[in-house]
Formats: C-alpha cells, structure tokens, sequence
C-alpha cells in the first residue's frame, strides 16, 4: 500500500465547516428518526396497516436495504441516502435503530440478526444488503463474520467504519462499547482472526478527512480472507459520509454491481 496523501489546511478547513452544518441539520431532525419506522411490506401483499400491496419476486428487483446508524444516533442520519435509493429505482429501503443503551457490540450483532430473518421472511427475499455508518458498519462486520450472516447478507457497504480500531477521544472509553472500538479491543481481534469461505462482498468507503477515525485507513477493511473494495473519498468528514452525493452515488454503484461484474479486488477512488 502507498503512502497516505498529507491533508491540506484549506481542504480540511472545508470539511470541519461541512461537518459542523451537517451536525447542526442532524440534531435538528434527530427527533424525527427516535421511533423504529414502520417494517416492509409482508409478501403475501399486505402491508403493516392491512392495506393491498405487492413485492416484486427475488431476481427482478434489488434486494432490501437495511440501513445501520452509527453510536449515539439514530435512523435519520440516513434520510438523504435513502431519498437517492428511492430516486434511483430501491424501493425496499429500511432503516434500523439500536438502542444507545447498547453496551454490547455481540449483542448488537445478534439483534441485527433477528432483524434480517425477519426481513427476508417478510419480503421472501433470501439475502439482504447492508449499509452501516461508523459503528453501525463494524456491527453488520460483526453479524457477517462471525454469527453467519454471510449468508444472508449479499453486500455490506461500510462508511467511515473503525475496522481496525480507532484511538479517537480516550476519554469516551469509559463506555463499553467505544472501548469494543478500539484497536486492542477483543472484537477488533475477533474479526481479524480467518474468515474463510465468508460469501459477503464488502466495500469500505473511507476519507483522508473523517478526523474520528484515527488513523484513518482504520476505515478500511484489510483481511486476506476478505472480498473487500476500499474506496476512498476525498474532502469528505465523518458526519458527512452518509449525506454527501458522491458517497451516495458510489454506494448504489456498489449495491447495483452483482459478483458477475466484479473482476477483482483492490482500492478505488470516487473523488
């Protein structure tokens, strides 16, 4: 692997104050993505509310989309992603809230688990993707890897996701679940340990600029067992990640690419 490029002042000047406006929008509409969202229609043709609707069968439509939101946060921090999936022909786009009780990344794992049964039960599909911000990624890593949910979930996109650990703000390490985010934690180990035969595809989108991760390659994904992509962004911050249109466009390139279509593995770049 290269060397890193060396941040500029005027770009990461650019992406604070970006970061700073999407903080500000965000804890304004934090209230609205507090309760779960009503689920995906069943397959039978009927919706939640009992009213009259129809799933295209498996193979003539995208698979579902479940969106995992990262610490602290909750479902509407994916509100302009899941806009662009709807434009652009996703119609089965969910997004999942986890308590920020959560102390437990297993256990998060695990309830992810029984979210994603429950979705293909109800949609008839048998896999799902998934696109996790920050922790929401290393809780889906964690689901695919080491709880077997390689079998259900088709791709994982990941954004600005410790996957090696970051040694972002020691102080917050009291919590249970930031210390399972660090590089020395037992999870990060767990998930280096070999995954062979792991059937997900995984793409990791990562920036020079995401001053949460620390360093910031910690974002990508690197595992010999692994079908990983690395793509990097450019002049993008963490709380960005999930609301930036060049991410966004990548991300559906990403879910819209079937194994057939993708030759090798490597790192690419989108910016």
């Amino acid at each position: 692997m290269g060397a890193l490029p060396v941040l500029s002042a005027p770009l990461l000047l650019r992406s604070t104050l970006v970061e700073l406006g999407v903080l500000v929008t965000h804890l304004l509409r934090y209230p609205t993505g507090i309760a779960q969202e009503r689920p995906l229609p069943a397959p039978d043709g009927t919706g939640a509310d009992g009213s009259a609707t129809r799933l295209p069968t498996e193979g003539r439509a995208h698979p579902p989309v479940l969106l995992l939101h990262g610490f602290v946060d909750n479902r509407s921090v994916f509100d302009v992603l899941r806009r662009s999936l709807h434009r652009h022909g996703w119609r089965h786009v969910e997004a999942l809230n986890y308590s920020p009780l959560t102390c437990d990344l297993r256990r998060a794992a695990e309830q992810l688990g029984r979210h994603v049964e429950e979705v293909c039960a109800r949609t008839g599909h048998r896999r799902v993707d998934v696109v996790g911000h920050s922790l929401g990624g290393l809780i889906a890593r964690y689901y695919v890897q080491r709880c077997g949910g390689d079998a259900r979930v088709r791709t994982l996109v990941t954004l600005g996701t410790p996957h090696a650990g970051t040694r972002v703000a020691p102080l917050m390490s009291a919590h249970p679940v930031v210390r399972q985010m660090r590089p020395d934690s037992t999870v990060i180990a767990e998930l280096a340990l070999p995954a062979p035969r792991c059937r997900t595809r995984f793409v990791a989108f990562w920036s020079q600029q995401d001053q949460v991760m620390v360093p910031a390659a910690t974002a990508r994904i690197e595992h010999p067992d692994l079908w990983a992509e690395n793509v990097r962004v450019v002049g993008v911050g963490h709380l960005a990640l999930p609301v930036n249109a060049t991410v966004a466009a990548g991300i559906r390139a990403a879910l819209a690419t079937t194994a057939a279509d993708v030759a090798a593995r490597g790192t690419v770049s989108v910016a």
